[in-house]
């Protein structure tokens, strides 16, 4: 299945889910009224996500004096993908990484850590925002924003009806499902929308890889910029990264080992590089 068909079949199953909780709610009014929600809550992410995950890291603007490489690296493939400069920002931060944010290509920021500066040169600098702007060319933002909308709607509501099943809400023998329909909405539900959102982001961070090894034209770049970025992360975690932004990141800012991986918004590093590697045999 294409990544574009498995993102859309993967937001879908989210949407259904939540009207699925709010029908538990409310009947038909109350999937009417999840939908609305939802709607309400997506629109506000997608105007607003990119200023909020800037503040809330601190990311101070760039321009072509204060980071002149940077500026000219991002400034070269934006012109290769033909699409507008974003805004550069840097995260005083010692720690390795980097973000693309934005509704689309025409509002969109790339931001970088003081760290990535350091350890990357120029050649592996080139393989991160090779793949942070095809995160813009492919609207993933928006796509992870809503993704994450719907996850955080189904598990407020699977909060309700957590509390409406202990307060006696499904004892209406005439509401369907009644208290056990509505243990298995609170339980099951707020699962299912975390890992529907983990495999959507999963699909989107490989999708990025390719379509950024592309636009460089050398896989390897970023092959090895990940290795370092890796190893970098292991040792010096992002101590502010917060579990509602991670998504964001080139790799994952947030300590993820053992049976945490398994629920990692990220793909393994070892197997990001093994495909940049099999695509580098390919050219």
């Amino acid at each position: 299945m294409g990544s574009f068909l498995k993102t859309t079949v993967l937001l879908g199953a989210l949407t259904g889910l939540l009207m699925l909780l709010g029908g538990l709610i409310g009947g038909s009014q109350g999937l009417v009224l999840a939908f609305i929600f939802a709607a309400v809550m997506n629109l506000g992410s997608y105007w607003f996500s990119d200023r909020i995950v800037l503040a809330a890291y601190g990311a101070q603007k760039l321009d072509a004096s204060s980071a002149p490489e940077l500026y000219s690296i991002v400034q070269e493939l934006s012109q290769a993908a033909g699409i507008p400069m974003p805004r550069l920002y840097m995260i005083d931060t010692d720690t390795p990484n980097a973000f693309a944010t934005g509704r689309n290509p025409s509002h969109a920021a790339v931001a970088v850590t003081r760290g990535i500066m350091r350890i990357c040169n120029r050649e592996e600098l080139k393989g991160v925002i090779g793949h942070e702007l095809s995160h813009v060319i492919n609207r993933d933002i928006l796509t992870s924003s809503i993704a994450a909308t719907l996850a955080g709607a189904i598990m407020m509501i699977g909060t309700w009806l957590r509390w409406g099943a202990i307060f006696g809400m499904g004892r209406d023998e005439e509401r369907e499902g009644g208290i056990a329909g509505l243990l298995i909405g609170a339980i099951v539900a707020p699962i299912a929308a975390s890992l529907i959102q983990l495999a959507i982001s999963r699909t989107r961070e490989y999708q990025a890889d390719a379509s950024g090894a592309r636009l460089t034209h050398n896989p390897l770049l970023l092959a090895n910029a990940l290795r370092k970025l890796e190893m970098a992360n292991e040792q010096l975690p992002l101590q502010d990264a917060s579990p509602a932004t991670a998504h964001l990141f080139i790799v994952n800012p947030l300590s993820a080992k053992g049976l945490a991986r398994l629920f990692s918004t990220h793909p393994p590093i070892e197997e990001r590089i093994r495909r940049l590697e099999a695509m580098a045999g390919k050219v």
